[in-house]
Formats: structure tokens, C-alpha cells, sequence
């Protein structure tokens, strides 16, 4: 099938012309016209079809592509559906070779073998996968040259001369070559830094190089092509169907005109490209060998990029070099005693250490362990976001970045963002999904008065989900200048390291303050978990401590029972997203499940990778507090003890005052008290009417 593609890219030579690639977003307006498109592009001169498999969450699609894969769920395309769309063509006689593209956790969730074999019966010929860096697809490629379908690695502007050598040898058909930084898009010209790009390439290759990104019209197809042997034309594409929907045309003719248009060939393409020959020992000798192993291509990071099974970086093909120089950074601050001096400098401006109260009348309340407070919500900014916040940006000085990038559901990550961009003198960009925006209103105000731009975020829920998928796609198209100063301890590596190692103070400390109060560990810790940054951070520094019982709390919504959750470790299961492998909520197609809580900074449908790990192994355990219990915990700690904590810390404090209740009064518990709770005010009003009757509480005036 990889032959295939070989195919009809020697066919292009041979007929001293550039091969004409197009992306079709699977399911796109419909399941059925897309067999009608696909065999519309072959008439209009079309060599190889990209057809897009739909996900929940494309981070490197512009919104054309974001539009239309929202549509195609709608239509309830999954891969069965791609799979019976291709076969469909064929028997219809397409020949033309086609390359499913998309993201990975849809076919993970698929099963690859199932994947490729059901591929290879379909008549698809290869796959271009966005979140799936050859370091991370070892596996994939055996199984596709198990099949003899192709995988189809990419290289961007970003990507080294060592990177594109190593990317070079894996190729057994083409290479995809991204010509610009950022999302997909149709741009009104070309990258002039293209033929430069082209040049370091073929240094490396004797592959066909596909080049895509921004390409719209004949005179980009020409630019382009003088170049590269293909040319790629994605949204576009899209955009002139779209228009054609809503013109009420024949859209079938609209895009056979099209493609005639840009290609300016008459005739459509007259080889058989499902029946070539086997591999053309032109391109290299990738298609003769294998199977691979995970050191068939060198591994970029220094550091192990995973804990246990979990983590890893499935990242564009743009980011990984910003990723090798963010890791090598951060290990040469670790080894560097000044950068520690210089994190501790800040300690002042943080408020540290943060200070450790028993908390008796909660202790009474509950009626066994004592309860202590670890008091996070203390801290400048009001969180434990702030530890982390200004360990990065001393990194982000580093690296020379001086724009910053941040997500926050709660807005406390990104207040905490907005505040050190502030005393370092950094621009400041805050993604903030827009219903995170409704409910945290005064975070927002907050984040703008201390000089930062608020990006609402309306695709999806709206919720912190899709604000990281905005941010990431603004880290894709600025990742030179620009550095993401992820909030929560998720993410690819490095960021889950970078995270853990900042926010690790809080667990530092709760260590020698319990030795100096209690004259021991405490028995157990206890903290929230959304992403799961300050618990990691209290966390870590008693993994190795088998005496300290450690106790995640996730949200539990409306409760587990129903749909609206964001009970991930306890329901979900493994998948890929936003560059990790951890638990996620995710239906059996792998499309990623909108999540609910009361809290915004627990409303996420992913998780840490080394919770996903502690989780497995045991070390650690999670339990699950409702927004009723939430509400509970709430109202325990503002009315025995004075402390009005974030929503977040409530199901913290509803989980450790049962856990109290399990063990006797010798016994030591600590809670990491996250974040203060006066961001809640106007969450907690607009839900008391619903929640208040469950737990008796009634504040109507």
C-alpha cells in the first residue's frame, strides 16, 4: 500500500510536473458527499488524498479544520465510518492513493493493529499523524510495515539538521513538510523561507517532500511546486466547500472545478496507483526494513520522559525542538547552585514557606486523625500557582523568551502568570475558557489589571480543556519567541518535571515543619486533583516514604453516577492528549467527554501522568468528592476554622475530614489547602440555591 503512494509520486515525475495532494475532513459536510468529494478530486487531477479523521480536540488545526471535524462529529464519523467511506470510493473506483491524518488517540483507542490491518483491507495507503513523533511511534510503524502501509513523518521550519536526518531515514513513501509555523490555515502567500527549508531537506533525502500549510491558490500551487515535488492544499479546501453548501451548489462539480483550477490539468490521473510495483529504491531504504525498535530513531530529551507508562511527548513536529532546548535548560538550572539561590531569592515575594497549621476545630469536628493545614491559599496571588509561576519564568529569562503564554480554568495559574509577567517586565497572553470567564470573573479583572490580554475561548465547553488547546496553538505559531508557561503538573515532557520540581516545595516543607510540630510524618497527605500540580507537589517528597498514606481527591460533579463529572482517575481510562499518555474521559472511539465540576480549576479531562502512575502502581489513592460534598467541605472550614478555601481545596477537605473519621485521634493528616476561596464568591451564590438543600445550608437573606 506504501507503494502505492510511491506510485503516484513517480507517476508526477516522470510527468515533470509537481503531484497535487488535498486534505477532505472524513464525514465532512456529510458522510456521504465525502465519497462524492473524494472521487471528485481524482476527476480534477488530484494525486493523493489526505482525509482527515475527526477529533474533539485538533491543538495544531486553524478554525476551518476545527469547523469541520465539529461537524463530522455531529455526523458521528469515527474511524468505522472513515474506513466505510474509503471502501465506498473504491468500489465507486477511485484509485487515487489515500493517507488518513489526524491525531493519535482515536486510533489508540481503536486498537493499531485492528487500525492498520482494517486499513489495509479498505484500501487506505498510509497515515500522517500529528501527535505522533517517531519517538513515540515505534510501535505504530511496526505495525504498519507489518501491513505495508506507509508512515509518513513530518519536518518543520523548527526542525534541526540532525533532526531532519534522523526524520529522513524513517521515510518509506514522502515527507510531509510543514512550511510554516503555526496551525493550518490558507494564507495569502507563501513562506519565503521556503526554498531555504526545501534545500536543508534535501541535504538528508531523496524522498518526494509534500509541502503544506498556507497553500490556497494556482499561484501558491506554482510557487510551491517550483520547489517541492507536491503541494498540499488543506483548508482551503474546506472553506470552498463550506461555500458551496451554504451557495446550495453542487458540490461535488464546485470541488472538480477547483482542483482543475489550481492544478490547470485537463485530464485526471491515469495510473493505477493501488497496483504499483514494489518499493522504488529511489526514495530509501526505509520500506525494506524492519520491524523497529524504540532506538531506531535517536531519543531527542535527556531526561526519561515517562513514568512507568505514562507521559511522553506526542507533540507536533514544531515543538520538539522547543521542547529539547526548554528540557536542557531546566537541567542545566537543576545543576546550577545559582538558579536555585535565585528561585529562593523570590521566597519573600512568594511568602514562604507557607505555614503549617493544626486545625483543631476541624480536627474536633471530625472526630479522629488530627487535621492540619498546609496554607498554599497564603501565598502572593493566593495559590500554590505562584511556586510555579516564577520558578518558569526564571526559566523563560533563560531561553531569552519575553512573551508568555499561559491557560488557567480557575484563573489562579493565570493570575499567578499575569503577576510575575508583571514584575519581570514580559508580555502576557492568558487563555481562559469563556464560561471559566463567566464564573471567575474577578480572576479575570485581576489578570487585565495586572497588564495581561484574557483570550476567551469559545470552542468546545468553553472550560479549561479548550483553554490549553488554545494556547497550544498559539505555542505552535510563536514558539520562537514565546514560552508556555504550563500551570498544572500536564502536558508533554518536560512539563510535568518542570512542575512537579516547583510546586515539590509544598511537600518539602510540610515534611520539616510536621518533624518540628508533631515530631513525625504525618500518616497521611491529602490534596485536590484536576491536572493535579499542587498535589504532585505535595506529593513527591513522600513517594518514598511508605509510612505517609497519600490521597488524591477528583471531582465528582454530579456525581459518578451521572455523565457530568471530572472524576478522570477513577473512570476514565488510557489515552493521549495535550502531548501526555494518562487517564482521560473519553468515550470507546477515543473522542475526548466534556466534563463538569463546580470548581473550574477540577473541570479538566485529563490528568498528570505521574498521578496515572501512582495511581497503577498503588503508591497512591484517589477518591472522588461531589459538588455537594465539595460544598460541605466548604462551608466546614469557613465556619470552624475561619479559612474560606478555593472550591478546589474543598474536595480536599471534604475527602481528608472521612479519611479523619477512618483512623484514630493518634494519627496526623495533612491537607494541602490549594488556593483561598474569595475567586468562589459568586460560584458559590449561584450554586447554594441547587446544592444548599442537599447539605442543609440556606444563606437566602
Amino acid at each position: 500500500m506504501s507503494a502505492g503512494l510511491r506510485n503516484a509520486f513517480k507517476t508526477a515525475k516522470e510527468q515533470n510536473r509537481p503531484a497535487f495532494v488535498t486534505f477532505l475532513t472524513a464525514g465532512y459536510p456529510t458522510p456521504d458527499q465525502t465519497v462524492d468529494n473524494l472521487l471528485a478530486l481524482e476527476r480534477g487531477g488530484v494525486d493523493v488524498i489526505e482525509l482527515g479523521i475527526p477529533f474533539t480536540d485538533p491543538l495544531a488545526d486553524g478554525p476551518t479544520i476545527q469547523y469541520a471535524s465539529t461537524i463530522a462529529l455531529e455526523h458521528k464519523t469515527d474511524i468505522t465510518m472513515c474506513l466505510d467511506i474509503v471502501r465506498q470510493a473504491r468500489k465507486r473506483g477511485l484509485r487515487v492513493p489515500i493517507v488518513f491524518m489526524g491525531y493519535y488517540n482515536p486510533i489508540l483507542a481503536y486498537g493499531e493493529d485492528n487500525m492498520v490491518r482494517d486499513c489495509k483491507d479498505a484500501g487506505v495507503n498510509g497515515y500522517i499523524l500529528v501527535d505522533l513523533p517517531p519517538e513515540e511511534s515505534h510501535n505504530f510503524r511496526n505495525v504498519c510495515y507489518k501491513y505495508g502501509l506507509s508512515y509518513i513523518p513530518l519536518i518543520a521550519p523548527s526542525t534541526t539538521d540532525d533532526r531532519i536526518k534522523l526524520l529522513a531515514t524513517i521515510a518509506d513513501s514522502f515527507i510531509y513538510v510543514v512550511s510554516r509555523m503555526g496551525v493550518t490555515g490558507a494564507q495569502n502567500s507563501v513562506s519565503t523561507e521556503l526554498p531555504d527549508l526545501v534545500a536543508r531537506i534535501k541535504k538528508y533525502t531523496q524522498a518526494p517532500l509534500a509541502v503544506g500549510f498556507g497553500v490556497s491558490t494556482r499561484e501558491h500551487f506554482l510557487q510551491v511546486g517550483a520547489h517541492a515535488e507536491a503541494v498540499v492544499v488543506g483548508s482551503r479546501l474546506i472553506t470552498v466547500i463550506k461555500e458551496a453548501v451554504d451557495a446550495k451548489k453542487n458540490v461535488p462539480e464546485v470541488v472538480q472545478e477547483y482542483v482543475a483550477e489550481v492544478t490547470g490539468r485537463k485530464e485526471p490521473v491515469s495510473y493505477a496507483a493501488t497496483e504499483a510495483d514494489l518499493a522504488d529504491p529511489e526514495v530509501n531504504d526505509a520500506a525494506g526494513r524492519g520491524p523497529f525498535s524504540p532506538d531506531d530513531i535517536k531519543n531527542f530529551y535527556q531526561l526519561d520522559t515517562r513514568f512507568g507508562g505514562f507521559g511522553g511527548a506526542y507533540v507536533p513536529e514544531a515543538l520538539v525542538d522547543c521542547l529539547t532546548q526548554l528540557e536542557t535548560c531546566f537541567v542545566n538550572a537543576m545543576a546550577d547552585p545559582s538558579f536555585k539561590k535565585e528561585f529562593e531569592s523570590y521566597y519573600d515575594y512568594i511568602s514562604r514557606p507557607s505555614q503549617l497549621q493544626f486545625a483543631n476545630r476541624l480536627t474536633e469536628y471530625a472526630g479522629g486523625a488530627k487535621i492540619w493545614l498546609k496554607r498554599e491559599d497564603l501565598n502572593h496571588t493566593g495559590s500554590h500557582k505562584i511556586n510555579n509561576a516564577v520558578g518558569q519564568i526564571l526559566l523563560a529569562k533563560r531561553l531569552g523568551k519575553k512573551r508568555i503564554i499561559a491557560e488557567t480554568g480557575a484563573g489562579q495559574h493565570g493570575v499567578a502568570t499575569a503577576t510575575v509577567c508583571a514584575k519581570f517586565g514580559l508580555e502576557c497572553v492568558v487563555y481562559m475558557g469563556e464560561e471559566d470567564c463567566r464564573r471567575q470573573a474577578l480572576n479575570v479583572f485581576r489578570m487585565r489589571m495586572l497588564g495581561a490580554t484574557v483570550v476567551p475561548v469559545t470552542n468546545g465547553a468553553r472550560t479549561l480543556k479548550d483553554a490549553i488547546n488554545e494556547a497550544m496553538r498559539d505555542w505552535v505559531a510563536n514558539v520562537t519567541t514565546t514560552h508556555y508557561l504550563v500551570g498544572s503538573a500536564i502536558g508533554p515532557h518536560p512539563f510535568p518535571k518542570i512542575v512537579r520540581e516547583f510546586q515539590s516545595v509544598i511537600g518539602k516543607e510540610t515534611k520539616l515543619q510536621m518533624l518540628e510540630k508533631a515530631g513525625k510524618l504525618p500518616d497521611a497527605v491529602v490534596a485536590c486533583v484536576g491536572g493535579g500540580s499542587n498535589a504532585i507537589g505535595m506529593f513527591h517528597p513522600f513517594v518514598n516514604d511508605e509510612s505517609v498514606r497519600i490521597v488524591g481527591v477528583e471531582a465528582g460533579g454530579d456525581g459518578i453516577d451521572t455523565l457530568k463529572h471530572s472524576a478522570t482517575l477513577t473512570l476514565g481510562s488510557p489515552g493521549v492528549l495535550h502531548g501526555t499518555r494518562t487517564y482521560l474521559l473519553q468515550d470507546v472511539k477515543g473522542q475526548i467527554i466534556e466534563t463538569h465540576s463546580v470548581s473550574a480549576g477540577l473541570d479538566y479531562p485529563g490528568v498528570g501522568p505521574e498521578h496515572a502512575y501512582l495511581k497503577d502502581c498503588g503508591r497512591a489513592e484517589y477518591r472522588v468528592a461531589d459538588d455537594a460534598q465539595c460544598l460541605q467541605g466548604f462551608r466546614q472550614l469557613t465556619q470552624l476554622e475561619g479559612i474560606i478555601p478555593a472550591l478546589e481545596s474543598a474536595h480536599a477537605i471534604h475527602a481528608a475530614i472521612e479519611l479523619a473519621r477512618e483512623l484514630p485521634k493518634d494519627k496526623d493528616i495533612v491537607i494541602c489547602l490549594s488556593g483561598r476561596g474569595d475567586k468562589d464568591m459568586h460560584t458559590v451564590t449561584e450554586v447554594l440555591p441547587k446544592l444548599g438543600p442537599k447539605i442543609d445550608w440556606d444563606l437566602r437573606f
